[in-house]
């Protein structure tokens, strides 16, 4: 399978014969299962205080003859609080038990709760090389939303030396990306309590660069709103295909993809036992 390089002018300069783990049949079942077990192991545990609602002593007898108890008062035996109290006579608030002012949860969550969930290592690498098929499946990346004319796929090295965002998003045009950069300006308000919680708008997801070194061009990257930029090393699913769905618009340097051929990386590689 070939793909065409695109250099820093937006033309075509050559092509590459791709890697074998984009040969990789695609299994939806598998990206959405190492998705959710990324996003699980991300997942902050939160629980409320194991005392709350129980810092109180609402202790009442109900024996016949207990000095401080609920039995021939005529009220019901949940438990109470004492407020106030003139000789032998009380005055309760419902306390302790759930349903009641300041009484306790009946289930709340707990914070020692475990979300995280495991995947098979060669599970894991499966997805990633299903999903990197994906990326290299026109049809899949428009299904996914992406507005392209063409599919680039590989980019020159050059692209490293672009030193301002201007002149990156002049490049994402010449490679006919413009469109998708016009969508990515587009976000919604979400509707519930999370928009008063540091997560206002629903952002669209866009372009996902995939270098081969550390190079300052991540962080131009990261100045644009919805593009993403990793290093071939790190590469996951929930990078290649958020929410669990693939086909996301990826673009990779030269220098990646050699770095995925000489490293054979996301594949199954069985070791030799040695003989004793």
């Amino acid at each position: 399978m070939k793909a065409d390089v695109y250099n820093i002018d937006g033309n075509k300069s050559g092509s590459v014969d791709l890697p074998n783990q984009f040969n990789e049949p695609l299994r939806k079942d598998l990206i959405q299962r190492a998705f959710l077990a990324i996003r699980s192991n991300k997942k902050q545990p939160y629980g409320s205080y194991p005392k709350a609602g129980q810092r109180v002593s609402a202790k009442l007898s109900r024996r016949r003859r207990k000095f401080k108890g609920a039995y021939g008062k005529g009220i019901s035996r949940s438990a109470r609080k004492t407020i106030w109290r003139r000789g032998s006579q009380f005055g309760w608030v419902g306390a302790f038990a759930p349903g009641t002012y300041k009484g306790r949860r009946a289930h709340p969550p707990k914070a020692y709760k475990d979300y995280s969930e495991k995947i098979n290592k060669k599970e894991n690498k499966k997805a990633i090389r299903s999903a990197l098929g994906a990326v290299a499946n026109e049809n899949l990346v428009k299904e996914r939303g992406h507005l392209i004319k063409n599919l680039p796929l590989i980019i020159d090295n050059k692209i490293y030396e672009i030193k301002k965002t201007k002149d990156l998003i002049k490049f994402l045009e010449k490679i006919g990306l413009e469109n998708e950069l016009q969508r990515l300006k587009t976000r919604k308000v979400k509707a519930g309590q999370g928009s008063k919680r540091g997560r206002k708008y629903k952002n669209k997801k866009g372009p996902l660069f995939v270098i081969g070194k550390k190079n300052n061009v991540s962080k131009i990257l990261s100045s644009i709103r919805g593009i993403d930029c990793a290093l071939i090393n790190n590469i996951n699913v929930e990078l290649l295909a958020p929410g669990g769905v693939p086909g996301r618009l990826t673009l990779f340097t030269k220098d990646a993809i050699d770095v995925l051929k000489e490293k054979k990386l996301f594949e199954n590689i069985k070791q030799e036992k040695k003989i004793k």
